[in-house]
């Protein structure tokens, strides 16, 4: 394989839009900026027709889904061709492991699907050092990076006493109605809680609306926010509350945190890393269950923390994140290392 050429990756993303994540947008801005690194976002006439050197997954399961049983076959069977094509090129897989496992509610053509891409991945990138690795797999550990940058250009709203928020997709396994019903149990009139964020179903949504309306403090905001809207949701809250049933990764903790707002997690090793690694009275935790209690003992938590500290999201820089993808990308190519030792 010649060195020459720049090193061409497709992407498991499309090309960016409004509506993409701000980490995507970010990491996708991150390659783009090295010379050597070619991105392709990803659609299939680039899988058939380009030339690629390894492609690089991040929710692989997103391709493999559609919205009804003939999108699903047809996008099941793009998939397996592309990871025939990948197989074929000798073209490896990258993957950055944001969740451990994989997703609930898959079927078995999904499942085999994700099993096949496992056992073509060739290096993996963790967000943080508790990511379960395959054993023999080259890895390298990106933290998630802020959102402070990303956030800048946008108004800040003066943050709203009282004001408890969710914000983020509205996924079951996110606990959402957890929050609503914890929050209704509590008995504080200058308390109020906003859910904002898109349903991943109209099941999910529905199902929120009957337990919000039995309390005129609950608003609901059942919809996708763009960042300027997000930026002042969580800039107008006193308190970001994550109810997730599980969390490994989380970009709304860190977009809370950017904005300057506290949050509410659930307590695992991960988030007790998180929360010793940007100083004491931004991340609190939570255990097992969401109870009333716990939502005003924490607000009271936060209203005692010293005014004008914010929290240390210094090792989540962007800076060098292209950088040290492209030296994985090194690794899984089994290209030479760069001069100065490095892969």
């Amino acid at each position: 394989m010649s060195t020459s050429r720049p090193l061409t990756v497709l992407m498991s993303f499309p090309r960016p839009r409004a509506t993409t994540n701000p980490y995507i947008v970010q990491l996708h801005d991150a390659l783009t900026g090295l010379p050597d690194v070619q991105v392709l976002p990803f659609s299939y006439r680039a899988a058939f027709t380009r030339r690629i050197d390894l492609f690089h997954a991040h929710w692989p399961e997103s391709l493999i889904s559609g919205r009804s049983r003939p999108k699903d076959a047809v996008r099941q069977a793009l998939y397996l061709l592309l990871l025939a094509r990948l197989a074929l090129t000798r073209s490896p897989i990258v993957r950055t492991l944001h969740n451990i496992g994989l997703p609930t509610g898959l079927s078995r053509t999904q499942r085999l699907l994700l099993r096949l891409t496992e056992r073509r991945t060739r290096a993996v990138i963790v967000l943080n050092p508790l990511t379960p690795v395959r054993p023999g797999l080259p890895v390298a550990r990106i933290s998630h990076g802020h959102y402070r940058d990303w956030f800048a250009p946008f108004p800040r709203p003066a943050t709203v006493p009282g004001r408890i928020t969710y914000a983020g997709w509205v996924r079951r396994y996110k606990g959402v109605d957890d929050l609503v019903a914890a929050f209704v149990a509590t008995e504080d009139a200058d308390l109020s809680l906003r859910v904002c964020g898109h349903p991943s179903s109209v099941e999910l949504g529905t199902g929120l609306q009957p337990l919000a309306a039995a309390d005129p403090r609950v608003e609901l905001c059942l919809r996708h926010l763009d960042d300027g809207e997000l930026v002042a949701e969580l800039a107008a809250a006193e308190l970001v509350v994550l109810p997730y049933r599980f969390m490994h990764n989380s970009g709304a903790s860190l977009a809370a945190l950017s904005v300057g707002t506290p949050v509410l997690v659930p307590d695992n090793p991960v988030n007790r890393l998180l929360a010793a690694e940007v100083g004491a009275g931004w991340v609190h935790l939570f255990d097992d269950t969401l109870t009333p209690q716990t939502l005003t003992s924490t607000l009271a938590a936060v209203r005692a923390a010293p005014p004008g500290a914010a929290p240390d999201l210094s090792a989540r820089s962007w800076e060098g994140a292209g950088d040290a993808h492209r030296r994985l990308y090194r690794v899984a190519l089994g290209r030479p290392a760069q001069p100065g030792g490095e892969p």
